[in-house]
């Protein structure tokens, strides 16, 4: 579930002017439990989603947490994300090109998307919880993430991420 976020920041020109322009994209990939609502792993990059995907891969790997299923958007519809998530169910929705080689679970995966859509479905779009859960940090806490240094950056989306597992510890 990755969110894409610009940051701007002041340049000086050649001209020792100084404007304002975009300088990057931020992306985040974040992992929710939908019992708990409260983020399990993050991955954060300036490079790419996939980067930002591998980094809370990493992460979940370091904590030993284990999953029982994943919803993943388009952008993971190929076999080589499903496998990545061991013995968890992964909800996805193929893409237009999609072809059965891969991976058995990937095979396992496009026979349910196939034989039970509608239960399929009705898991698949449990993912709407997440995509709420990051539009109200996006509203509570900024589309923008102002720092320029890429450790801050880490930093600032790390303490948004805190501070969603706070709120949500005991909702009001």
């Amino acid at each position: 579930m990755p969110c894409v976020k610009k940051d701007t920041t002041t340049r000086k020109t050649s001209n020792n002017r100084r404007r304002t322009q975009p300088i990057t994209n931020v992306y985040s990939f974040n992992l929710l439990d939908l019992d708990s609502k409260m983020y399990v792993a993050y991955g954060t990059s300036l490079k790419s989603e996939k980067q930002a995907f591998d980094r809370a891969m990493k992460m979940l790997k370091y904590m030993n947490v284990e999953m029982k299923s994943v919803r993943l958007d388009k952008y993971y519809s190929s076999s080589s994300y499903v496998t990545k998530f061991g013995d968890a169910k992964v909800y996805i929705i193929p893409k237009k090109n999609a072809t059965l080689r891969g991976s058995w679970k990937w095979k396992d995966t496009m026979k349910d998307f196939v034989k039970n859509t509608f239960s399929y479905l009705e898991q698949y779009y449990l993912r709407n919880y997440s995509e709420a859960g990051f539009s109200a940090d996006k509203r509570r806490f900024g589309w923008k993430v102002m720092q320029k240094k890429e450790d801050r950056i880490d930093t600032a989306i790390t303490c948004k991420n805190v501070w969603h597992n706070l709120l949500n510890l005991y909702p009001t």
